[in-house]
């Protein structure tokens, strides 16, 4: 009979995974939503309008990376190891969080407000600084959001930061569409158009501090109240919050980072190279198609291998390393599996899902190399994670900078000669250096990775699902043209990839009867195992 303390213990876990299970559930449809809208967007605006909204996106996603997993997550660690500690009454530490994230997001929006036009002329197009200036105003929401949020995660309360999270997106991408559509209508510019999506990102912003500030008048909390700081609250705050916060944060920015690389100078590198300046902003514009491709197959894949990145925390604080060993190979196996299928089905159909949400095949070279970034990106987030569980919140940060860095480095070089081909091999490249990096280190932090037979039964089923892909489109395409073919065309194939390449999975046994439990209807495909045609598989 379990006694008082194990029933309170159970109880807490219980809560906490209801709890990461809200945010998760949260993110996911943020995330969709994030990445959808660009497509009506794209549609109504055109690739140059696209262009104009994707150059001053990365600030904006800065911020949402800032106010959504950085800060909130440093705040609410806090809060929970006071309250933990018995230190019910910390309202001046409070202070001290709200007075150091005030005066960090006011100084952030002082400085991209200022230099907006020097912003813009290194982007090389003057014509952005009014987007650049009037996305900074989310700097100063970003405090207000980021402190509630932290400390309702801290006390195990999820839903005002999921309700947050979505109302902020739905508001966001509703203003985004409408603005947009009323303003083409309407025949103001382009930059226009851009401005009131860019609005519209500042707009949603501000319901989500809105929706928080009810939550906290509601609740009639007390550590709203006035008290004097004490200096060694703001030193302790100051450190968690620039140290760990912003390490926790790199992880999440690696995508966004990588945009703000290409809206810093490939325009400029593309006229500089002898493009015109439309056709740039073109050019510019179908590249940067492949974001939603690349943020709808990341969601996918890494949705289900992050879940158990808390459980891995958990078992690595408690020392239990059989158990370590198999959570991570879980993590490992299942954001392979869905990365590398998810980017080579979204090769095998580019040309058909190109021209069904974007209206023409332009481009779609470029996008099928860029798709290769999906498995890259989702092992980045799924090694970050882990190495973030198992106490390594510095090693993912370095690694992602440096990666950066030589993104920035390869696009000097590539761009000039290979124009936006160059940019999409500059990020598979750059995005590939950060996963070997990663590996390497979780491998001396774990040792035990994947089995070579796993990558073998994977390639057999990534290579049965190419063959059905490419035999379905060479039927169904022979002959036919245009956007209407393209709709059942590309949904046809990623119906029929998707079936080869799980039904194939579940054949080889490429994951356990365990591991396949944890994907959503994986118990009914771990049914449709066979024999195990390559050999016995350790797990």
């Amino acid at each position: 009979m379990k006694g008082r303390k194990d029933v309170q213990q159970d109880h807490e876990s219980k809560k906490l995974f209801q709890g990461i299970l809200i945010l998760t559930l949260s993110s996911v449809i943020t995330k969709i939503l994030s990445a959808v809208y660009r497509v009506p967007f794209q549609n109504i605006v055109g690739d140059v309008g696209f262009y104009i909204y994707q150059q001053v996106y990365p600030i904006y996603g800065i911020v949402m990376a800032l106010s959504s997993s950085g800060f909130p997550v440093a705040v609410s660690k806090m809060v929970a190891e006071r309250e933990a500690a018995g230190e019910n009454s910390h309202r001046t530490f409070l202070n001290a969080v709200f007075l150091i994230l005030g005066l960090f997001g006011a100084g952030l929006f002082l400085a991209v407000f200022f230099t907006a036009g020097k912003l813009a002329a290194w982007m090389g197009d003057p014509r952005l600084s009014p987007l650049i200036r009037t996305v900074s105003c989310s700097f100063l929401l970003m405090p207000l959001i980021s402190a509630i949020r932290g400390v309702y995660q801290g006390q195990g309360r999820m839903v005002p930061t999921a309700l947050s999270q979505v109302l902020e997106q739905t508001v966001r991408v509703a203003a985004i569409l409408l603005l947009s559509f009323w303003l083409v209508r309407g025949g103001f510019s382009l930059y226009a158009a851009g401005q009131g999506a860019v609005f519209g990102s500042v707009l949603g912003g501000a319901v989500s501090a809105a929706v928080l500030v009810f939550y906290l008048v509601k609740g009639g909390r007390q550590e709203k109240a006035a008290q004097l700081l004490e200096w060694n609250d703001v030193k302790q705050a100051a450190r968690s919050l620039f140290c760990s916060g912003i390490a926790v944060c790199i992880s999440g920015l690696v995508l966004v980072l990588f945009q703000f690389v290409d809206s810093l100078h490939l325009y400029a590198l593309l006229k500089d190279a002898g493009w015109g300046a439309e056709a740039a902003k073109k050019l510019k514009g179908i590249y940067d198609r492949g974001q939603p491709f690349l943020q709808l197959g990341t969601v996918a894949a890494s949705s289900f291998a992050l879940n158990l990145v808390p459980v891995i925390a958990l078992e690595y604080k408690k020392g239990r390393r059989k158990s370590l060993e198999k959570q991570v190979q879980a993590a490992l196996k299942i954001s392979t599996a869905i990365g590398a299928g998810a980017a080579v089905g979204l090769i095998g159909i580019m040309p058909f899902a190109n021209t069904m949400l974007f209206e023409s095949s332009a481009g779609t070279a470029v996008l099928s190399v860029f798709s290769v970034s999906i498995l890259f990106s989702t092992w980045i987030l799924t090694f970050s994670g882990i190495l973030q569980g198992m106490g390594k919140v510095y090693t993912p940060a370095v690694a992602i900078t440096a990666g950066v860095l030589l993104k920035y480095g390869l696009n000097e070089v590539w761009v000039p000669r290979f124009g936006t081909m160059g940019a999409s091999a500059a990020t598979v490249a750059a995005l590939g250096f950060i996963s070997l990096i990663l590996m390497i280190k979780l491998g001396k932090a774990y040792v035990k990775m994947l089995p070579a037979l796993f990558f073998g039964k994977l390639a057999l089923s990534l290579f049965a699902m190419s063959a059905c892909l490419q035999l379905w489109l060479r039927l169904f395409a022979y002959g036919l043209s245009g956007r209407a073919a393209s709709v059942p065309a590309a949904l046809g194939g990623t119906a029929i990839g998707a079936a080869v390449f799980l039904f194939c999975a579940a054949r080889l046994r490429l994951l356990t009867d365990e591991e396949w439990g944890l994907v959503p209807f994986g118990t009914k495909l771990a049914g449709l195992k066979g024999k195990n045609w390559i050999g016995k598989q350790k797990t």
